[in-house]
């Protein structure tokens, strides 16, 4: 009885200093986030990374590299950090240079601009990720040249795109959520009244783009609009996103 007492206190203890002893420290995003030599690490990305700062996040072959928040928050709390990412970011872009803003070699020779291109190969119809895009250099950048990285993630390739290629707005278009045969819901809704029938899809359609479709009772054919994967709207509500160029992003 005299041995157990004195562990018993020291598991009593233990447990009362555990979780704090336990907790990982908070880190912060650094404010510009830079890399030079190529490897991005935990420490290139977060103030205070300690022990884990050698850990490495991503390759960085070109200029930058864009990495998505949730995947560096996974990884951070993976090697012992908290990150809370209070601002709710989805991408965090690393930049080659140091962290004084010094720009690169290339950067400095006239004639060079910053533009967005492909860091792989991509065939027609493959989604964006965040790892597909690097920021590199060229003479000039095509008129239709994406200046930012989140407008073109998440969206399908019209063609096939070569690795190293400028990104332009035309290489990419949402991607495709009904194809030709799908059984689609159709959707009317107008002055607080909402109706919907299933139809059969006569083409193929991306979100918010127009298709034809067959009512199955009817067989009636009408213009609608994909709000979805198997879902459309049709009457006031597909003018109105046909309309807003504003209303078919916010379906992306």
């Amino acid at each position: 009885m005299r041995i157990l007492r004195p562990l018993l206190l020291t598991a009593a203890l233990w447990f009362a200093v555990a979780p704090g002893a336990l907790a990982a420290p908070s880190v912060n995003l650094k404010a510009e986030v830079y890399d030079s030599d190529g490897v991005v690490t935990l420490g290139d990305l977060f103030d205070g990374a300690g022990s884990a700062a050698d850990v490495r996040v991503a390759a960085k072959p070109g200029l930058s590299v864009v990495l998505d928040a949730g995947a560096v928050q996974q990884l951070a709390r993976r090697a012992g950090l908290d990150w809370a990412n209070a601002q709710g970011l989805r991408r965090i872009v690393v930049r080659t240079g140091a962290e004084s803003g010094t720009a690169t070699a290339a950067a400095a020779r006239p004639g060079n601009v910053e533009v967005l291109t492909y860091a792989r190969s991509l065939s027609t119809g493959e989604i964006v990720q965040p790892e597909d895009l690097i920021w590199g250099k060229a003479a000039a950048a095509p008129s239709d040249a994406a200046q930012d990285a989140e407008l073109v993630i998440g969206l399908a390739a019209r063609r096939p795109l070569r690795a190293g290629a400028v990104v332009s707005a035309r290489d990419v278009t949402a991607p495709q959520v009904i194809a030709a045969g799908d059984i689609v819901t159709l959707t009317y809704e107008a002055a607080g009244m909402m109706l919907s029938v299933k139809a059969k899809a006569m083409g193929r359609a991306a979100l918010g783009e127009g298709f034809a479709a067959q009512n199955l009772t009817s067989k009636r054919t009408v213009q609608a609009v994909a709000t979805g994967p198997g879902q459309a709207a049709v009457g006031p509500g597909a003018d109105q996103i046909l309309a807003s160029p504003a209303a078919r992003y916010a379906l992306r």
